[in-house]
């Protein structure tokens, strides 16, 4: 199984990079591939429709979505920006939005989450995110918020508190259950 990972954030130092990559580990069997993609390698210029008519959809956009192609499972954390989702993420997906013919996830099964030092771990856009992926083409099979990152988080170690730990785990069980139930 082909499994792409990534962080709808462009922050260097990204909590939800930290978290959907220690994630990604509960997914790696013998044969599985797992590619951690970075948002800042499809940096593009901020969508308008000018800008489409003028110079079209720009090449990175096509490579993100090919990247997605090639997947078959999609692993995103969201970073939360003002309540909603980074910059970064949305000029990304407004730009994939745009390939002829095609939605963001182009049918592909998602487990989406989110983090944030927060109390509330990134749940307003986790909420926006669950409304909004089905729409763009995504077969969301499962969410997961992770409250006070930093808290509840050790790099290396993954998740250290064990009742958000032992959530995880179960949700990481229902989607490898939804998928090798989709591929039997």
């Amino acid at each position: 199984m082909k499994i792409i990972a990534f962080a709808g954030s462009n922050s260097a130092n990204s909590i939800n990079k930290k978290l959907i990559t220690s994630v990604s580990k509960y997914y790696k069997e013998a044969d599985d591939i797992i590619e951690i993609l970075d948002l800042n390698d499809y940096e593009m210029p901020i969508y308008s429709k000018e800008r489409e008519k003028e110079s079209g959809i720009p090449a990175l956009a096509h490579a993100f979505a090919l990247k997605i192609d090639e997947a078959d499972f999609i692993l995103v954390s969201f970073a939360e920006n003002n309540g909603n989702f980074n910059a970064a993420y949305k000029n990304l997906s407004d730009w994939v939005s745009r390939i002829p013919n095609r939605k963001i996830y182009g049918g592909k099964p998602v487990f989406a989450l989110a983090t944030s030092p927060g109390k509330r771990g990134g749940q307003s856009v986790l909420d926006i995110a669950s409304v909004r992926l089905p729409f763009d083409g995504a077969e969301l099979l499962e969410t997961f918020s992770v409250p006070e990152f930093d808290q509840n988080f050790e790099e290396g170690k993954g998740l250290i508190n064990m009742l958000l730990r032992s959530q995880l785990e179960a949700k990481v069980r229902k989607t490898k259950r939804l998928l090798a139930a989709k591929n039997a």
